[in-house]
């Protein structure tokens, strides 16, 4: 994996929502210091938002909007720890530390 283009982080993220309302990174593709495409199958991952879900005297759930990810991929070989987080007001994925 090559360096990562600090301008534009945004990736391609392949996820499972489920029913209980957690969301599961199952693959990534980002562009790498040479323009190309590159896609890692997450090995693992660990949810890092700790967000606190609460709910508003008119019975509303609040959520926050952004989650991060702590996942484990490989690269030639080699496993590294990559964090990405999700905007779900924007649906945006980012890379957030590498």
């Amino acid at each position: 994996m090559g360096a990562i283009r600090e301008r534009d982080n945004r990736i391609d993220v392949i996820c499972q929502h489920n029913r209980d309302r957690t969301i599961m990174p199952i693959k990534i593709r980002l562009t790498d210091e040479y323009g190309e495409l590159q896609t890692y199958m997450i090995l693992a991952y660990k949810d890092l938002s700790g967000q606190k879900d609460y709910t508003l005297p008119n019975g509303i759930l609040v959520r926050g909007h952004i989650r991060t990810f702590e996942c484990r991929i490989s690269v030639f070989g080699t496993e590294r720890l990559i964090r990405i987080a999700y905007n779900a007001d924007d649906n945006i994925w980012r890379i957030v530390g590498v």
